[in-house]
């Protein structure tokens, strides 16, 4: 399956349709992996911290347009895509690093145009204010 030409594949490397493609690296976690990013300071570890943050990004995405999801390199995995969060663009492009199990290890995202990756870190500094991944995000106030 293609999409505008592209190929769009899940985290096993099998064909997926754009609307089908969930992340699915996300269901394989090692037990610390990392995730790190441009939206954020610091990074976090473990897979209940990943699967938090991740979830409440993906819940402010009002839709996502996927350019390209498949294998990078011998052990990586990479998207790259447009999702929209307020009505407004926001590129990203996700590398996943997996280990020798073939479990994600570590994740790292870098969100694009910084106006917008401000706004998701504020948006999602509110979502998990007062739990332990607050501190990782802005705040109103910056």
């Amino acid at each position: 399956m293609s999409m505008n030409g592209k190929m769009l594949v899940d985290f096993s490397g099998r064909p997926v349709t754009a609307e089908a493609y969930r992340p699915v690296w996300l269901a394989s976690l090692a037990d610390d992996v990392t995730l790190e990013g441009s939206a954020m300071n610091g990074l976090v570890r473990g897979p209940e911290a990943v699967r938090t943050i991740v979830t409440q990004i993906r819940a402010l995405y009002e839709r996502q347009e996927f350019h390209f999801t498949g294998a990078y390199g011998d052990n990586g995995f990479m998207e790259d895509y447009t999702a929209w969060v307020q009505g407004e663009p926001l590129g990203n492009v996700v590398l996943i690093t997996r280990n020798a199990g073939g479990q994600a290890q570590q994740i790292v995202a870098n969100y694009r145009p910084r106006s917008m990756l401000l706004r998701l870190s504020r948006l999602i500094g509110e979502r998990v204010a007062g739990t332990p991944y607050g501190e990782h995000f802005a705040t109103g106030l910056e």
